[in-house]
């Protein structure tokens, strides 16, 4: 357990300073944890009853969504019209090798969030366009993506982008529009995309390489992919779809592909992020540190900056390469994870931290933020699945995806804005804003930050629900 001395000193750059802020500075260092920070004791029954409410949050999302019809009805009619549209698609374009999938219709839970949907989300009309694209990854099979841009950018505004990959299992770029919404209407650029194996992608390449949990190099790989064509431009046209190509040569050429990023003029190549969820937070962790660039688009590793949602990753295991922190990196995770069970006891403190160290042992701009009551899926909106309350969305009327917007956006600004650009000013602030989300905070893992303002300024705090009420 750490002492009350290590907690404060970690909360600011002057330990003395932050001593005389904090009220805990004078508490003996052998005093149980719990009583330190006025909090429940295991295993008293007060520590049940708190996390029997703590629990319950994990049942928010889906018995409100059970008790709206509203809801019902939206996301059965959107249902009905994705797998109609994909049987259209199907019927068209016979190439596609998807039906695999479970999630390849974009029906059923894997709709996502039903009122995101172009007839029902002003969204499409007011705010972003959505293009859809399709290309083929480095060993042949055909991805399926999007590309989102404001519906008021022009050609040579120079934009930055963000690229995001879905979590395994099954989770289709549907569940991540929330993500893309919401950085298109601050100003990003933004790709969404299907990894092989997963929605409406190939579910394998033309030898027979599969992807999702079958073979989770895809994470890396697709992800590199993605940026490739991302980056891809009619003078330098995206190389896996021409002549010569794994994909081209099993489809024979005859399938329809986009040949390069439609939106390649509103992009500032010097400003990327990426966020990727469950084993795409994998990947992103582990492609922002390759050097250099694996990929064909350039010589040098593009990525700026990282949010990884449950959760940046110390896996060494992924296509056989290995983390190393060289952006800023933001990750996020919830108290519960894939089938939420309550707690029988205290969890280790730094458990969901330990990107978060290894971010700020090699000296690397890092921010850590847990989601009180919080479970895996609180970045992939699956009706029906165990989530605190996500309906609302930008309006903030729910809980944990709230959250994961809020800081997704304001690490993002801090790292890829430019002066004079929304967000650029307020983004420090927004980062420093404890006591707007710190009821959200999980009280069983730390969260924490260690980067500097743009003042230059540290803003370090390794407790952010306990310990740090100014970091200045």
């Amino acid at each position: 357990m750490a002492s009350a001395a290590l907690l404060v000193s970690a909360c600011g750059s002057d330990a003395g300073s932050e001593s005389e802020r904090d009220d805990t500075a004078a508490v003996p260092d052998d005093t149980p944890f719990c009583e330190r920070f006025d909090e429940p004791c295991y295993p008293e029954p007060a520590w049940f009853a708190r996390e029997s409410e703590n629990y319950a949050r994990t049942t928010e999302a889906p018995e409100m969504q059970a008790s709206d019809p509203n809801f019902q009805v939206v996301w059965n009619t959107q249902s009905t019209a994705n797998r109609l549209e994909y049987s259209a698609r199907s019927a068209e374009d016979p190439h596609w090798s998807s039906g695999e999938n479970a999630c390849a219709s974009w029906a059923g839970p894997c709709t996502g969030d039903p009122f995101r949907y172009p007839g029902t989300d002003p969204f499409y009309d007011e705010i972003g366009e959505v293009t859809p694209v399709n290309f083929y990854d480095s060993e042949g099979a055909r991805l399926s993506g999007r590309v989102w841009a404001p519906r008021d950018a022009t050609a040579g505004e120079q934009l930055p982008a963000v690229v995001i990959i879905n979590g395994s299992v099954q989770a289709p770029e549907t569940l991540y529009w929330w993500a893309a919404q919401q950085l298109v209407r601050n100003g990003y650029l933004v790709m969404t995309f299907d990894p092989r194996g997963q929605g409406r992608s190939d579910s394998q390449t033309p030898d027979g390489q599969r992807g999702s949990n079958i073979n989770s190099v895809v994470f890396r790989r697709n992800l590199i992919d993605a940026i490739d064509f991302f980056y891809s431009t009619p003078d330098a046209p995206y190389p896996h779809n021409l002549p010569g190509s794994p994909g081209y040569e099993g489809d024979a050429g005859e399938a329809v592909t986009t040949p390069f990023n439609p939106i390649h003029d509103r992009f500032d190549r010097d400003r990327l992020g990426v966020a990727g969820h469950s084993l795409g937070a994998t990947g992103v962790s582990v492609v922002q540190g390759e050097q250099p660039w694996p990929g064909t688009s350039q010589a040098d590793n593009p990525i700026d900056a990282v949010v990884a949602w449950d959760n940046l990753s110390l896996s060494t295991s992924l296509d056989g390469v290995d983390v190393v922190p060289r952006v800023p990196a933001m990750g996020q995770a919830g108290d519960y994870f894939l089938a939420p069970a309550p707690l029988s006891e205290p969890p280790d403190l730094d458990e969901k931290r330990q990107g978060f160290l290894q971010w700020q042992a090699a000296g690397v701009p890092s921010m850590q933020v847990n989601i009180r009551g919080g479970t895996h899926y609180e970045w992939s909106l699956l009706p029906g699945f165990p989530a605190t309350a996500w309906q609302g969305g930008d309006d903030e009327q729910g809980w944990g995806n709230p959250l994961a917007q809020h800081y997704t956006l304001a690490w993002f600004d801090r790292w890829l804005k430019q002066p004079g650009e929304p967000g650029y000013e307020t983004a420090d602030a927004r980062l420093l804003a404890d006591d707007d989300w710190r009821e959200r905070l999980s009280v069983y893992y730390r969260s924490s930050r260690d980067f500097p303002l743009r003042d230059g300024q540290p803003a370090r705090c390794g407790d952010l629900l306990r310990q740090c009420p100014d970091d200045r």
